[in-house]
């Protein structure tokens, strides 16, 4: 082998040598910087996970903005609140699901879930001035019709809405009805058990406890919510609340509100009754 041959050859292997170095601190810097990528990857999932759960401890403890435990009787909170209804509904005539005279000479039917968001809005809006001018005026009587529409359950919905018409049984559905709506929870938290259910019972004046509970055995009541789902789906009702108006004892029409939280959309309905 000649000389130039053999310096060729050394170079060559020098070449690879140092090429198969720079090869290996290509791949041991590569490496590095992946487990560096790794490692901040993995702190930053620490602290988004930490905030995930300060949050989720934040929302327990707040219930969300909207607590759904149940309102227990005789507290203050719910002293205020039977104290408003009261005030609302004292002295006018009930008669099962109807408030109002009797003989009133217009009549609203008042489709609702009470569990739906939408119906407090109306009842916490416009109801209380119509009650207070119409109902309390002796124009106007309303009846209670109920439609599930919000309620997850349909059992929990029966559960509820016969409850309410057991105090009905005692002419107490409208005070049971409005504290419903008063102490709503959180749409679909489950908050409506039987302690809410007899929490509610036990805030509604003057009802006999033993009576309502005995009550919501009649099977008459959930023949009556039966009947009432059949009402509202031969008008086309999907949603609530919903209304039909009409003259006592006449054919009722659907009545289409512009606002739940003013009472003008009813108001100019009532008054159109009672001109014809």
């Amino acid at each position: 082998m000649s000389p130039v041959q053999s310096n060729e050859e050394d170079l060559t292997r020098k070449q690879r040598r140092e090429q198969a170095r720079a090869q290996r601190k290509e791949l041991e810097d590569a490496e590095a910087a992946r487990a560096v990528r790794r490692t901040r990857l993995t702190q930053l999932g620490i602290v988004v996970a930490v905030v995930v759960v300060a949050i989720v401890v934040v929302l327990i403890a707040t219930g969300g903005g909207k607590s759904s435990a149940p309102v227990k009787a005789n507290t203050p909170k719910a002293t205020e609140t039977v104290k408003s209804v009261s005030s609302l509904l004292g002295g006018i005539p009930q008669n099962g699901i109807v408030l109002g005279n009797p003989n009133a000479p217009v009549t609203l039917q008042y489709f609702a879930d009470l569990e739906c968001p939408i119906c407090k809005d109306f009842t916490l809006g416009a109801l209380p001035p119509l009650i207070q001018h119409w109902v309390r005026g002796g124009q106007l009587k309303i009846e209670y019709r109920s439609l599930e529409t919000a309620t997850r359950e349909p059992e929990v919905f029966r559960s509820q809405q016969i409850a309410a018409l057991a105090a009905g049984k005692q002419n107490q559905l409208w005070p049971f009805v409005e504290l419903f709506y008063h102490e709503q929870g959180e749409e679909g938290s489950g908050y409506v058990t039987e302690q809410y259910l007899q929490n509610l019972a036990q805030q509604v004046p003057g009802l006999n406890l033993t009576a309502w509970t005995a009550a919501r055995g009649d099977p008459a009541l959930a023949s009556q919510i039966t009947t009432d789902a059949q009402q509202a789906s031969a008008q086309g009702f999907t949603g609530t609340p919903a209304f039909l108006i009409g003259k006592t004892g006449g054919s009722a029409q659907k009545l289409e509100y512009s606002s739940l939280a003013n009472p003008a959309s009813f108001n100019t309905a009532i008054e159109k009754l009672l001109k014809a």
